[in-house]
């Protein structure tokens, strides 16, 4: 695929895209940081200038052994086909998070986020910033990434001894399913679900956990406090629609954007509803070089979002 001339190359992964879409979101250059592992390569160097292009402060360990991960993307009529080599991705070691120089970058955050797809990377390195932000009264999120997560019992055993730091728990329709027939629950409400992650114990008392799943096209489900919102998402025409590569991803993204800042709820998930809107009529993750959120808003002023101001 590589000897094609028309490919597009972008800096890509489920939490740098997030990552990506946030710092976008904020227009600051790195409000955000990245940590992750490439290989000292061709594809590595194109790594580093995406995301120095994103205005994102990623910070890799370089492993000269193993081959910058890779994942070739094939679109028609707005379905996806991926084919994944995650390579350099699978071998992060915690002993570069603990690297003075990138504690530092975890001591400076008030916010983390991680995927799912890292517990199968690094558990240490998960729970070692997930104590942090318990321990610091900061915010510790993560995303259930993909159905396999729950259904291998030693990454679920990670997912679960993780789950007591996780204040904004992250998933689609099919993950959350997933996780309630793991854990032999036998409803398939959506609402259910969310609420019952959500009453699950938590390590820090001084927020409650906020479950936020996406379901494609239908309405967002939030559950917080006891309390389940739903959140249409911003109705799209089929032939508008170009990728949805990256589409919960970028959700996630504009989600954060909004969180940093302090903002609402209803302010978050209407920013992680734009995101990913723009994003699936773009090929790829990708997005112009500034968003148009506050005119977004304006434009959905009927309150098509759906939900209170409320927190």
């Amino acid at each position: 695929m590589a000897k094609k001339e028309d490919v597009e190359y972008m800096a890509g992964g489920a939490t740098q895209n997030t990552m990506r879409v946030a710092q976008w979101m904020l227009q600051k250059p790195k409000s955000v940081s990245f940590i992750g592992c490439i290989g000292k390569d061709e594809f590595g160097g194109k790594m580093k200038e995406a995301t120095m292009k994103d205005g994102l402060n990623a910070v890799y360990m370089e492993d000269e052994s193993t081959a910058t991960g890779t994942c070739a993307a094939c679109i028609m009529g707005g379905e996806r086909s991926l084919v994944a080599n995650l390579s350099a991705a699978n071998n992060y070691k915690a002993e570069h998070l603990q690297k003075p120089e990138n504690w530092a970058i975890v001591e400076k955050a008030k916010f983390y986020y991680m995927s799912g797809f890292f517990i199968t990377v690094s558990p240490e390195s998960i729970l070692s910033v997930a104590k942090h932000a318990a321990e610091n009264d900061k915010c510790f999120m993560m995303n259930l990434a993909a159905p396999f997560i729950m259904e291998v019992p030693p990454f679920k055993a990670v997912l679960m001894d993780a789950l007591p730091f996780v204040d904004y728990l992250f998933g689609n329709e099919t993950e959350a399913l997933t996780y309630a027939k793991t854990e032999g629950w036998e409803t398939t409400d959506l609402s259910e679900i969310a609420l019952r992650i959500a009453r699950m114990p938590k390590a820090s008392g001084c927020r409650p956990r906020t479950v936020v799943f996406t379901q494609g096209a239908e309405p967002t489900i939030i559950a917080v406090g006891g309390v389940v919102h739903k959140l249409p998402i911003i109705k799209l025409a089929k032939e508008e629609l170009v990728d949805t590569n990256g589409a919960g991803d970028s959700f996630v993204g504009g989600f954060l954007s909004q969180l940093v800042q302090g903002k609402s709820l209803k302010d978050c998930c209407r920013a992680g509803n734009y995101a990913a809107n723009v994003v699936i009529q773009r090929s790829g993750c990708t997005f112009p070089d500034k968003p148009s959120f506050l005119d977004a808003v304006k434009a959905n002023a009927t309150n098509q979002w759906g939900i209170p101001d409320e927190n």
